[in-house]
């Protein structure tokens, strides 16, 4: 139970997101209305993906400097997992587009930048299925993650914030935090940043016992081949 605390707290996490985004009242603002309920799913899944981006890209150094496969598994799996919540969270944010930009695709910006940043990932996962070499696939994998992490971080924060911009926080525009992000909606939005965070981590930690499952069956296998061919 000592171990399973965090998934108890992530249960609760998210049972109150999804009960207290529907029933907590939120500000009346113009056209966003009610859609702004849509913060506690859209930008927790963001946030989620760059920690998880984050955790894959330490792993993806330290396989560099050490040469353990291992590491080379959990950056592999934090980056899948990091992919999924990319795309839940583009396709919550079209979503949300859709009623308060008036389409769910504008060119705006950030949606570009997050395009292109979710395009290289996807690029990565295409990489790592055309190489056979378990020690080159990392290593080029690897060497390639680094860079992607480098890119994604000016096509998110940086370039947006350099022209106009739909995307509150970004082009001038203010962010929640300074005009309508109250008591109410933060009592929500917290307990639904670590929710949604802990989830993914939940989702990354079995897919990483999955892929060290798979590697050492096929490191035994291949031992007892060797040796019962010698």
């Amino acid at each position: 139970m000592r171990r399973s605390w965090w998934k108890v707290l992530c249960v609760i996490c998210l049972g109150y997101t999804v009960i207290g985004g529907i029933l907590m009242p939120v500000p009346r603002l113009n056209i966003i209305n009610e859609s702004i309920r849509n913060l506690y799913y859209h930008v927790p899944m963001w946030f989620t993906m760059i920690l998880l981006f984050t955790g894959s890209f330490i792993y993806s150094i330290k396989y560099l400097r050490g040469g353990n496969l291992r590491d080379d598994i959990y950056a592999s799996q934090l980056t899948n997992t990091g992919i999924f919540f990319s795309i839940l969270g583009m396709l919550s944010g079209m979503e949300w587009a859709n009623y308060t930009w008036g389409a769910p695709w504008s060119n705006d910006p950030k949606q570009l930048g997050t395009a292109m940043s979710m395009l290289i990932y996807f690029a990565y996962i295409i990489l790592r299925g055309g190489l056979k070499d378990d020690e080159k696939r990392a290593k080029i994998s690897a060497v390639y993650n680094i860079f992607a992490y480098a890119l994604m971080i000016p096509l998110l924060w940086v370039l947006p914030r350099m022209v106009d911009s739909l995307h509150p926080g970004n082009g001038g525009n203010p962010g929640f935090n300074q005009y309508d992000l109250d008591s109410n909606m933060r009592m929500v939005f917290y307990p639904a940043v670590i929710g949604w965070f802990l989830i993914g981590l939940w989702i990354a930690t079995l897919k990483i016992r999955w892929g060290l499952l798979k590697f050492e069956k096929e490191n035994n296998f291949q031992f007892e081949f060797e040796k019962n061919n010698k």
